[in-house]
Parts: C-alpha cells; structure tokens; sequence
C-alpha cells in the first residue's frame, strides 16, 4: 500500500488547505474559539446575535461556492461529486484545522439518501434549501427501549387518509435544538416482523406536537435532546422508499457513516496537543517524567491513533474500489470509540490530582481542564453511533463467519 498523496491529490490537498487559510472566517479559526465544535455553525444560525448569523451564512456560502457543503453529493444534486480519497482528504485537512464542516445530518446522510431513494418531487423540495443552509437535519432513531436494537422501536404512525398520525418518543437527538425538520424511522405496520415493518418519514419541527426537550450531558454540555410527538400529522407524501420497507432506507442512511478519519485526526490531536503542554506550560503538573506507566501509555495511544489511521484508510480504499465496507467499518468504529476512551483516561493519569479540577479558568487547571472533560464525554463513546457490542456481533457474524445466537 501507498500512503503517499498521488501528485493530483497532493495537489487537491493543497487547494483544501489554501481554502481553510483564505476563506474560514476568523469566528471558526482554532486560535479565536479554541478546540471548537461540530455543532458552531449550526449554534450561530440561530444565535439572538446578528452577527453571529451573518458569519455562519458567510462560512456556508464559501463552501457552497466550492460545492462543499456536500462534497461527496454528484455535482448534478449540486455536490461536488469528489471521489472517495478526495472525500477522505478533505475531511481530513478539515478536521486538522477544526472547522465546521458543514450539516453532519443533512449533507453527510440525509441528503445521499434522498439522491438514492427520494422522489423527485423530494429532492427538488429538500436538496436545494440543505445546500444554501436555509434549513438544518436532525436524526430520531434511537428510543428509549429501543437504542443498540434499533429495530424494536416502537414510535407509531397510523395512516388517516393523506397523513400519518405519529405518536412516540425518540432520545438522542444529537442537534435537535438546532435543526430545523427530523428524519425519523416509525413503525407502521406492528403485526409485522420488526424489521419489515417500519418506514421512513421526514417530518418539520414546527408541525403541531413535535417537543424537543434537551438532555445535559455529564460534563453540563447540550449537544443532544430527547423528542416527543403527540398525534404528529406527516403527510403520506413526506415518507421516502415503501411503506414498511424503511428499514433499508434507514440503513442506507447508516452507510455514509464509515471512514471515521475524523475520530483518528482526533486521537492524534489529543495526545499531540498532550505531550507539548506537558513538555511546555503544564510540565509542573504533568506526571510524564516521573512515572514511565504514563510515558508508556501515551507511546501505546500514539501508535493506537496511527492504527486508527489506518483502519480509515483501508475503509476508503474499499470505497475508492466501488465496493462498500460493512465488517470493516465496525472494526473501524470499536476501535476508534474505545481509542477515545483510553485516550482521555491516559490524559487524566498525566496530570494526576490537577485533572480534579473541572474550572476552566482555574490556574491549576490542565489543559484548560480539557482532559478532564474529555475524560466525562469519553463515557458514550462505546454508545453512539452503535455499542461496541453490536460492532462486535458484526464484526463476528459477518467477517468472522461465525454463528448467530
């Protein structure tokens, strides 16, 4: 295997990093909002500051002019049509310098997922205003009974005439608060096998019996919510791919989350970031010279996240084949989730009793304390997205070959 850029996407890389130099507005450089967050544009969209709004339109609109605000759509659905490595490398470089990539819903699932299964009337509704950043997706999948077996849900939609009348509950809804319609699995058909009887609606915030209500997270963040809805009406019209069959249209959905290059990008920026604050400002609190079980941890994470890398690389390369990584993103996803993990306790044990201390502006705080938080958000890494448990049942069944039961 090559791990070096082919001269065409040595020079894409280039026009990617002269992009985030040139064009990423000072609100979203890494020196003016510090680590930043997946979910600042979305955040400024709605912010009560007017120019808060105007930088979030301006970022959008830059990317639009690139087409990257879907980088990976076709360029006849207004994507840019790159090819999987020029996907890879983009969210790379992007991830590097921190920025907002855009509408992690709507652009990265949703919107392929309407290209593949949409009517036209959909796309031509739908497409466009993700694009422009005039509206913002959000996921309702999980369910309080129904999370790792997500296809024991139990959210009803009764058909009544043109509508579906919905009823239930969704939980993580990672952005709710800022998104402006839900795409949502619902149960349609409850005599039927669970897989086989669910289907795919889009639904808007505003319709009458949608409340989203917020979940704070341990370390006292908001970034997901938990969602009700009380005799919902959903026009038939808004359901995507067959009655009961949005099973596959749900799946589909799950298939453009694979490479995971930004969860190594990651892991290699926290333990960076760890050796030189501890090397440098923070060398009086850090534990690394003294005890060799933390110098040895952090060689262990290092090489960790270089296998991470790794794992990324080989899930792009099966896609730049034209082929789709099922087993092998699963091994991508445990290992990177678990490599999060350990990652932040390795932070925590750096800096012994000073990782106590949660006060970012305290001076005897680590790091800005962000080990410490880390270490707190770390907790549902081996949750998201799918339990490291589920992974290990696909990595089992459907690479190992072995029997299910």
């Amino acid at each position: 295997m090559d791990w070096n850029d082919t001269p065409e996407q040595s020079a894409f890389r280039q026009e990617v990093r002269t992009f985030i130099d040139k064009k990423v507005p000072p609100r979203y450089q890494r020196d003016a909002r510090g680590f930043g967050s997946r979910y600042d544009w979305m955040e400024d969209r709605k912010d009560a500051d007017p120019e808060a709004r105007r930088v979030s339109q301006e970022w959008v609109d830059a990317l639009g002019e690139k087409r990257w605000v879907a980088p990976h759509w076709p360029k006849e659905y207004g994507g840019a049509g790159l090819s999987p490595m020029e996907q890879f490398i983009y969210k790379q470089e992007m991830t590097i310098a921190e920025v907002p990539q855009g509408l992690p819903a709507g652009a990265s699932m949703l919107g392929p997922t309407l290209i593949i299964h949409g009517t036209e009337e959909q796309k031509k509704e739908h497409l466009p205003k993700l694009l422009s950043g005039e509206v913002v997706w959000a996921q309702g999948y999980s369910e309080p009974e129904a999370g790792s077996d997500l296809a024991a849900l139990k959210t009803r939609a009764v058909r009544d005439g043109d509508d579906y009348v919905v009823n239930g509950q969704k939980i993580w809804t990672s952005g709710g608060h800022f998104a402006d319609w839900l795409f949502v699995l619902v149960r349609t058909d409850p005599e039927a096998p669970k897989h086989r009887g669910v289907s795919f609606v889009l639904m808007n915030k505003t319709t009458p019996g949608i409340t989203v209500r917020p979940l704070v997270n341990m370390a006292d963040e908001h970034h997901f919510n938990e969602t009700f809805f009380d005799n919902v009406r959903v026009p038939v019209s808004n359901r995507v791919g067959e009655e009961n069959r949005g099973w596959y249209v749900g799946m589909t959905l799950l298939d453009f989350e694979r490479s995971n290059i930004t969860g190594a990008v990651a892991a290699r920026r926290e333990i960076t970031r760890l050796i030189d604050y501890a090397k440098g400002a923070g060398a009086e609190q850090s534990r690394i010279s003294a005890l060799p079980s933390v110098r040895d941890a952090l060689t262990d994470r290092y090489i960790e996240s270089e296998v991470m890398y790794n794992f990324s690389l080989r899930i792009i390369s099966i896609q730049a084949r034209g082929m789709v990584p099922n087993y092998e993103a699963s091994v991508s996803k445990t290992f990177g989730s678990e490599l999060a993990q350990r990652v932040a306790n390795t932070g925590v044990k750096a800096f012994g009793l000073y990782a106590n201390v949660w006060d970012d502006e305290s001076s005897r705080a680590a790091m800005g304390a962000g080990p410490t938080k880390s270490y707190v958000r770390s907790v549902s890494a081996t949750i998201a997205s799918g339990t490291s448990e589920i992974q290990r049942g696909i990595i089992a069944t459907r690479g190992l070959g072995l029997p299910r039961g």
